[in-house]
């Protein structure tokens, strides 16, 4: 029963992500067609996590008081929805133009629309982190870390694949031209495609996949003190010392990742002179080495060493690579430099995640794992938005340079709140269930 769950969670999460990441590389592009240019395409891309920031950890907190799989459904429709209304952007652009008796042009409204679809996404966008607090209900602490992984290794299978399929189905002749005789663009081949994703995951999510935890468990947690919907228990939760610790450390290990994945395209350009295709290939590169880590060897990983000492290591690792990535002069060097970096973020992605979900109480876990998504999204709004003028004012290395800088405080911080002088834990929550250093 618990490999079925974990199999559908993997599943879920894989169609979900494959769905998200079959429109967002074609994003930039069709903003472009209506005339944003990259200061509003940057803005754009910034509104969906936006969005994420302020509902994902209201999300997760209703759903450790109402259950995970209600608020799966929930977050699944509003998807749907942004994606529908993403394919009928353009008449929709119209329609608003003809009510505005023509004081906004077709393509502004276009673009008003595009925003409010994304945005709309981002509100509904707990998908993700809710199946984290779904794997955390279903598995103990010490295969936690284990379960976790694979969530991050079907994220990663997602983003992979989702690009190129989006990319074919953009320029898929027949589609294109079938919706184009009721005057939808190509673009609305990709999304309608999401939405369809999106349908498929609703129905398999209400016909197979279960509550995570029985009715009178989820009750008796309900009705816990802690898992009251205050912002008294959001603060007293965020006080807590190894909670906040954990936090402040995948904030900046998310900063510095970022970093890199988001702004490697650019930097390549810059750099390397690299072509869209070389990029998109060390990108899936990276990619592969992150779901090989977090789907194979973070179990394994997990088993050996506690999650302190992996989450130092790894952030040594990604210190050193980030700081070396900065003097790379050609492709055959990036390739042998940044081979540790998806392991070293493949291996903090999913143990702080763990750590995270063992530094709160059961009833609160729904609600930590959206903070620790919303810091996510905050992360991807702040390092493509400064990304851009370094690159321009400070040259290529700057980024490298700035990654190592934000990884190395990570690293001190890890150290002195993890090791030096640890946090205590919670009362009624044991140390860290781990083999011994």
């Amino acid at each position: 029963m618990f490999k079925n769950r974990l199999i559908l969670v993997f599943l879920f999460v894989f169609v979900d992500l494959l769905g998200y990441s079959l429109f967002l590389p074609l994003l930039p592009f069709y903003a472009a067609t209506l005339g944003a240019g990259p200061s509003l395409v940057g803005i754009l891309v910034a509104s969906n996590a936006l969005a994420q920031l302020i509902a994902t950890p209201i999300i997760g907190r209703l759903s450790d008081r109402f259950g995970r799989r209600p608020l799966l459904i929930f977050s699944i429709c509003g998807t749907l929805a942004s994606f529908l209304l993403l394919g009928l952007v353009e008449p929709l652009g119209h329609s608003l133009t003809a009510l505005s008796s023509g004081s906004i042009t077709p393509a502004a409204a276009t673009l008003a629309m595009l925003f409010f679809t994304r945005i709309l996404d981002g509100l509904f966008g707990g998908d993700v982190s809710l199946a984290r607090a779904y794997v955390t209900d279903i598995t103990d602490e010490r295969n936690r870390a284990k379960g976790l992984g694979m969530i991050g290794a079907a994220f990663g299978l997602g983003f992979i694949v989702g690009p190129a399929i989006g990319g074919t189905l953009a320029n898929w002749s027949y589609a294109t031209s079938a919706f184009a005789a009721f005057g939808l663009p190509r673009y609305a081949v990709p999304a309608f495609a999401a939405a369809a994703l999106a349908a498929l995951n609703l129905v398999a999510v209400i016909l197979w996949l279960p509550e995570s935890l029985p009715p009178e468990e989820r009750s008796r947690m309900a009705q816990s003190p802690r898992a009251a919907f205050t912002a008294r228990c959001l603060w007293e939760c965020l006080i807590r010392p190894r909670f906040g610790t954990l936090l402040r450390i995948r904030l900046l290990y998310m900063l510095g990742f970022t970093l890199f994945t988001a702004n490697f395209a650019l930097w390549a350009q810059y750099q390397l002179r690299l072509t869209d295709q070389a990029t998109s290939y060390v990108l899936t590169y990276v990619g592969i080495i992150i779901v090989l880590v977090q789907g194979v060897a973070i179990g394994k990983l997990t088993n050996l060493f506690s999650e302190t000492r992996l989450i130092l290591a790894a952030a040594m690792l990604l210190t050193a690579t980030l700081f070396a990535w900065a003097f790379v002069p050609n492709l055959a060097l990036l390739l042998v430099v940044i081979t540790p970096l998806p392991l070293a973020g493949g291996v903090l992605n999913t143990v702080t995640n763990s750590a995270i979900t063992k530094s709160v109480y059961p009833e609160e876990v729904g609600g930590a794992l959206g903070l620790s998504a919303s810091l996510d999204s905050l992360a991807r709004v702040i390092a493509p938005t400064i990304a851009g003028v370094m690159l321009q004012q400070l040259g290529s290395p700057s980024l490298g340079l700035l990654g190592a800088l934000v990884t190395g405080v990570m690293l001190l911080h890890a150290w002195r709140r993890l090791i030096v002088n640890p946090d205590p834990a919670l009362p009624d929550r044991g140390p860290e269930a781990s083999p011994p250093p």
